[in-house]
């Protein structure tokens, strides 16, 4: 019988895979917490679990009549971003798939009408940052499959993807990691003010101090393990843009238990500003 082993809510932002000398310019010559922080989640937590499969849920992979995992055996190749060339172009990447766990998540919504869940096992799929910034610090021998962000789907659409990964994951042998690759509100400053506003500092460079409280708030209520109390402030939350609409954590915390999860997030790094936007990497041990 399988299990999720661990779970991490953790930032994918551009910088991370800038130079260190761009990362300091961007920041008045600071680093970003976030850089050593990701290390530090993959060298301290992630890495001494020996996973046999990696699950991101990509807030940049939009889908629209139903979910969609990654189920083909090997996704290579090189990455340019469409979004931000300058910063991500040419990545290389190599990421072995885990077709049995893909088709055995697709295959819990057989026969149910109230979800949809493809998997889909073409390697010509395109990729998205999300899932490609974390490889340089996260990867090791595990496979990795990366899941959508059904833009139709509402929360307790996405709660149940992530409640039917945890029955495919129980269905097999297998050690799984779940990781919500995405930040917490999301709105960037607009054109002519956006390079004022590179640095990490929130008091300064978050979009509004309404949606810095925001974040602060679902940091406050992750770290003590009160998913109920993110799930019941979501509403609100929304106000503030949340990225993928939120659906990488109420997909991960959906295979973690939804409303009855009280397992508290260990934080790495800082809570840091990118260009007006909430970020944050945080671990849960189930």
């Amino acid at each position: 019988m399988g299990a999720i082993v661990g779970a991490g809510l953790v930032s994918h932002v551009p910088p991370l895979v800038m130079p260190e000398a761009i990362r300091r310019l961007l920041n008045n010559g600071e680093d970003t917490t976030l850089y050593q922080g990701l290390h530090d989640l993959g060298a301290e937590r992630l890495g001494p679990l020996s996973a046999d499969t990696v699950v991101v849920v990509d807030t940049h992979w939009f889908t629209t009549v139903e979910h969609i995992v990654t189920s083909a055996d090997r996704r290579c190749g090189l990455f340019t971003s469409e979004e931000l060339p300058r910063g991500m172009s040419q990545m290389p990447y190599d990421m072995p798939g885990d077709r049995e766990l893909a088709e055995a998540w697709a295959s819990q919504a057989a026969g149910r009408d109230d979800t949809w869940v493809t998997a889909i096992d073409d390697p010509h799929m395109p990729v998205h940052y999300p899932t490609i910034n974390l490889l340089g610090f996260l990867q090791g021998d595990e496979a990795w499959i990366s899941a959508g962000i059904c833009q139709t789907a509402e929360p307790e659409d996405f709660l149940l993807f992530g409640e039917l990964l945890a029955q495919a994951v129980a269905s097999l042998d297998r050690r799984v990691v779940v990781l919500a690759s995405g930040g917490l509100s999301h709105r960037f400053w607009p054109l002519r003010q956006f390079r004022d506003h590179e640095g990490a500092d929130p008091a300064l460079h978050l979009r509004t101090p309404e949606a810095r409280a925001a974040d602060e708030h679902v940091i406050d209520c992750l770290t003590r393990g009160d998913h109920a109390g993110v799930l019941d402030f979501l509403p609100e939350f929304s106000t503030h843009a949340p990225e993928g609409f939120f659906g990488h954590y109420l997909t991960m915390v959906g295979a973690l238990g939804g409303a009855d999860c009280t397992t508290p997030g260990e934080q790495f790094g800082q809570y840091e500003a990118v260009a007006g936007t909430g970020q944050i990497h945080l671990w849960f041990s189930p």
